[in-house]
């Protein structure tokens, strides 16, 4: 058993002005438990986390701190994007006309039929009906 950590919860999860920083935090603290399984992220999900921790607060140190909580830890497996989960993603991309699915996103879809993940920790409701969401 295993379960996808989405961009939004490390965002919310750093950041206390984030209107779902206390939701993240307990659903982290779950996830960091084991209680989902193995917590796994991808390259394209930090990518994204800590453009977006920049790019919302406007604080570096922020983003750092970010940075390192995931990529130092050694309890969140970190997923790392090949050419073929790529090129699937870019299948999925072209596929979703009417979802409001980043590129990201699909990668992320990817990564998790590719490894078998059957559930995602998110707020982003674009991975309902694809994937079974905790938010």
């Amino acid at each position: 058993m295993a379960i996808f950590i989405d961009t939004g919860v490390f965002v919310a999860l750093r950041n206390a002005d984030d209107e779902f920083h206390t939701r993240s935090k307990e659903l982290m603290k779950k996830a960091l438990k084991a209680e989902f399984g193995r917590v796994c992220t991808s390259d394209y999900v930090i990518d994204e986390a800590l453009t977006t921790a920049l790019v919302r607060t406007r604080r570096h140190d922020l983003a750092i701190d970010l940075g390192k909580y995931i990529i130092e830890s050694p309890r969140i497996t970190k997923l790392w994007t090949t050419k073929e989960t790529f090129d699937t993603a870019w299948k999925k991309f072209k596929t979703f006309k009417d979802k409001p699915l980043s590129f990201t996103d699909c990668v992320t879809l990817a990564h998790t039929e590719k490894n078998h993940i059957k559930q995602i920790i998110s707020f982003d409701s674009g991975f309902d009906g694809l994937i079974q969401r905790i938010y």
